[in-house]
C-alpha cells in the first residue's frame, strides 16, 4: 500500500492489485511484525505532515469515539 498525501493534508491510500486480491478474498490484509512497524512509521510521518498542513479550522476539530470518520 502507498500513501500519496497532498498538499491539504488529505491523503489517497493506494492498494496494489495484490493487495485488492487478499483483502476481497480474506476480508483483512494481515501485517507481520515488520511490516506492521513499517506501516506505523508511515502513519506517524503522514500524522506528524497533517499537522503542519491542515488549515486553522481542520487543526481546531476534535474526534470523540462516535465521529464518524467517510472515505470517499
Amino acid at each position: 500500500m502507498n500513501f500519496n498525501q497532498y498538499e491539504n493534508g488529505s491523503c489517497d491510500i493506494i492498494f496494489s492489485e495484490n493487495e485488492i486480491k487478499i483483502l476481497t478474498k480474506n476480508g483483512k490484509l494481515h501485517l507481520s511484525d515488520i511490516d506492521l512497524r513499517h506501516l506505523g512509521n508511515v502513519l506517524i510521518r503522514i500524522v506528524a505532515d497533517w499537522n503542519t498542513k491542515f488549515n486553522e479550522d481542520v487543526k481546531k476539530l476534535n474526534t470523540f469515539s462516535d465521529t464518524e470518520i467517510k472515505g470517499k
